[in-house]
Parts: C-alpha cells; sequence; structure tokens
C-alpha cells in the first residue's frame, strides 16, 4: 500500500481530520441547500408584493362552495 502521509500525522488524528472534511462538506451542502429554499421562497414573496392590490382581493377561480352533490329520491348519489 502506498503511503500518501505527507503531513506525517498519526492514523488518528488523520482520522480524526477526515471526518472533520466530512462534516464540514456536509455542513456546506447544507447551507447551499438552505439558501437556495430560501432565495426561492423570497422571489415567490416579492412576486407577491409587487402584484396590484386588486389581486388579492378577487374571488377565487375555482368556486368549491359551489359545488354539490345531487340526490337522487332513491338517496344515492
Amino acid at each position: 500500500m502506498k503511503n500518501d502521509n505527507i503531513l506525517d500525522m498519526s492514523e488518528k488524528s488523520r482520522l480524526t481530520a477526515d471526518i472533520t472534511l466530512l462534516m464540514l462538506k456536509g455542513a456546506g451542502y447544507a447551507a447551499v441547500f438552505v439558501l437556495t429554499l430560501w432565495f426561492v421562497i423570497a422571489a415567490m414573496a416579492f412576486i407577491g408584493r409587487i402584484l396590484p392590490e386588486q389581486s388579492r382581493e378577487t374571488p377565487d377561480p375555482i368556486n368549491r362552495s359551489s359545488m354539490m352533490i345531487e340526490a337522487t329520491e332513491t338517496g344515492q348519489v
């Protein structure tokens, strides 16, 4: 096996350094994910704020309250 221990570290120190590096790499990936998600939500909120006030007061285009189930005389739908 090739000895690539150029820093002349002990095995325990090298293992600790490798684990620390992997944890920092994972934290970096998590930070990128969270910041991307935050940016998408902030962009949607910004678009919602630049819409005119009338768009917030309009009724829902799908009026679910007017949907009725018609019952027959036998009581079956």
